[in-house]
């Protein structure tokens, strides 16, 4: 396998987008409602330490044959140098109890950090002559929203500072930038037990480094990990071969989405290069009732 995936036909299945409940630029309904037209049947909104989407679909009405799972991501922070890109590692969460208090306190924790991290960003920025106090106020930011970077970013663009959101974090906010602020919050095994205490079936998403990275993986098994993101978007196919053998070899769970926000176009054009086969989606949901 080698170069772009092209996908066989509509992707049935995707396990990871976002919506204006984090860092996506969709409302929750809005959201499934391109992804129904795309032709998803089974989606999971992750958005980032927030089952705020998934609460409000759940009391909507979906499209018919449409199966919604609880979703979250956590942006893990890893305080052992491991040579990893921003010390992080993103674990999705699948399958939670949305009614569990414990682990909505550790979420509202985790926005709780984001916000501070946004809040001293904001500041950060003001200082070096990018104020975009105004253009964070117009975009309507929600109290209990879970705040991240993007956001900032389309403040940044409205402002005039940067072009487009790589921009913004290549030159401004990103890891080295002058715009940089480090996260806070919980680690990689925290998160996994977190969501594994909750009911939910942890995995580690878009870790292309996975197979030379085996050390770190067994460490994530080791404590908990259950899946691994093995289809996601931007993988070349040699990728998607390459991580499909760690999670053979580790008996993971494969799972794959898009990982939408709306940055770079509609979720038709995101759909239009993504591929989950089937069998990913039915293989998850056994989990999740197992």
């Amino acid at each position: 396998m080698e170069g772009a995936i092209v996908p066989p036909g509509p992707s049935t299945v995707d396990l990871h987008a976002h919506s204006t409940r984090s860092d996506g630029v969709l409302e929750p309904a809005a959201l499934v409602e391109a992804v129904s037209a795309a032709g998803v049947r089974t989606f999971s909104l992750t958005d980032h330490d927030t089952l705020a989407g998934y609460r409000e679909l759940i009391g909507a009405e979906l499209p018919a044959a449409f199966t919604l799972i609880p979703g979250v991501e956590i942006n893990a922070l890893v305080t052992r140098d491991l040579g990893l890109w921003e010390g992080e590692l993103h674990i999705l969460g699948f399958g939670m109890d949305p009614a569990d208090e414990a682990f909505e306190t550790a979420l509202v924790g985790q926005r709780d950090a984001r916000r501070t991290r946004f809040d001293r960003t904001v500041a950060l920025l003001r200082g070096l002559g990018m104020p975009i106090d105004a253009q964070v106020a117009a975009l309507e930011v929600g109290t209990d929203d879970a705040l991240g970077r993007p956001t900032i970013a389309r403040a940044l663009m409205a402002a005039g500072f940067a072009t487009t959101v790589e921009d913004a974090f290549s030159r401004i906010i990103g890891h080295g930038a002058p715009g940089y602020v480090r996260r806070e919050g919980l680690g990689p095994e925290e998160a996994i037990a977190t969501i594994a205490a909750a009911g939910g079936i942890p995995v580690l998403a878009h870790f292309r480094e996975a197979p030379t990275r085996l050390d770190v993986m067994r460490e994530l098994v080791e404590a908990g990990l259950r899946g691994l993101e093995v289809y996601y978007r931007t993988f070349d196919a040699t990728t998607v071969e390459a991580v499909g053998a760690v999670a053979r070899d580790l008996g993971l769970i494969a799972t794959g989405g898009s990982d939408y926000h709306g940055d770079l176009g509609s979720y038709a054009e995101a759909h239009a290069s993504l591929w989950v086969p089937p069998e990913v989606g039915a293989a998850l949901r056994g989990a999740m009732s197992g």
